[in-house]
């Protein structure tokens, strides 16, 4: 481990260079690789006519961000089950994400696997990830809210003996913690759709978190998360407008995921939907045009994720970034705001 352990705030912002070191110095050779094999992004037909010039972009730039995660928290953190248990969650979330992607080159279409996979998908590992937090980690199966109130979701519990070794099966907790990371994973990846944008987000909610894992007392998760905003600000060097290389499914998913774990395993998983607010926002904004069309025939956004509506409206892709990394910051710092009200 580099730094002084005496020094554990050094430890993490040097986790972060690190990361971003990795994501610099492999990028150019990823993204090579990528346009010599002709690995690139396929564009939606029905989005922005502007955005058919990105056809053929590198993809799966995900790949390279969680290698520089990875790699930093070998140097950097000590292999605690809580670190084990989020690192496990977030890479197998992205190799579903990078199996999607593969699909989606592989048939040169917009659309990967199908949505049923990927909910299988997310649900083994959610479930997985779940039932290992509370029966290793001992992750209490209730959610904590601002003010001091607490949900208490184990009150459906199924106990399993296995020759001696006790398993609990909080059925409601599982039932949350499925939604939480699979509703993240989502949220995320729907809004990556312009450049840089879902990097940048993600970038603010993961240095919060970092910070709240530090509160915790959960150094080794801190670095993680150091890890990763300092992986997404070497891959905005890559990212941003115009894009040289997109994240594609793979980094979307496993941030989504890795967001969520860090949310279970210090228990804000409420304060987390505050912090992502930007993300429950692109997730909501399909979710009610869907509903809204379906029900009405009528539109509420010119088009969603609610990023596009402004696109439509004549904004700019850099405006429109820009302006979504203000709103991700403001929800981020609101949330962080509140974690200081949790008992």
């Amino acid at each position: 481990m580099f730094g002084n352990p005496s020094y554990p705030s050094y430890q993490i912002f040097l986790a972060a260079a690190i990361a971003a070191i990795v994501v610099i110095v492999v990028m150019p050779l990823f993204i090579k690789l990528m346009r010599h094999e002709g690995v690139g992004q396929q564009i939606r037909a029905d989005g922005p006519q502007r955005h058919l010039v990105k056809q053929g972009t590198p993809t799966m730039g995900g790949v390279v961000f969680l290698l520089a995660v990875l790699v930093t928290c070998v140097i950097q953190a000590k292999w605690t089950t809580d670190l084990v248990l989020a690192m496990a969650a977030t890479f197998a979330t992205g190799s579903l994400g990078l199996l999607d992607d593969i699909e989606s080159v592989a048939h040169k279409r917009s659309l990967g696997l199908t949505p049923l996979q990927k909910m299988v998908g997310l649900v083994l590992i959610s479930v997985t990830f779940c039932l290992v937090a509370v029966n290793t980690c001992r992750v209490a199966p209730w959610i904590e809210l601002p003010g001091g109130f607490a949900i208490n979701l184990g009150v459906l519990t199924t106990v399993i003996d296995l020759g001696g070794t006790i398993i609990q099966i909080p059925w409601l907790y599982v039932f949350f913690v499925f939604l939480l990371m699979a509703g993240l994973s989502n949220a995320v990846n729907l809004t990556d759709g312009l450049d840089g944008l879902a990097g940048g987000c993600a970038f603010v909610v993961m240095m919060i978190m970092c910070l709240v894992a530090f509160r915790h007392g959960e150094r080794n998760l801190a670095i993680f998360a150091s890890a990763f905003a300092g992986a997404l600000i070497g891959f905005l060097w890559y990212n941003c407008y115009p894009a040289s290389i997109f994240m594609g499914d793979t980094g979307s998913l496993a941030l989504g995921a890795g967001f969520a774990a860090l949310a279970v395993l210090t228990k804000t998983e409420v304060t987390s939907l505050v912090m992502g607010g930007l993300f429950i926002v692109e997730a909501l904004s399909v979710i009610i045009q869907v509903i809204s069309f379906k029900t009405t025939g009528k539109r509420v956004f010119l088009m969603s994720p609610i990023h596009h509506h402004f696109e439509k409206k004549g904004w700019s892709e850099t405006k429109v970034v820009i302006r979504f990394w203000i709103v991700s910051a403001a929800f981020a710092t609101l949330g962080f705001a509140l974690f200081f009200q949790l008992s």
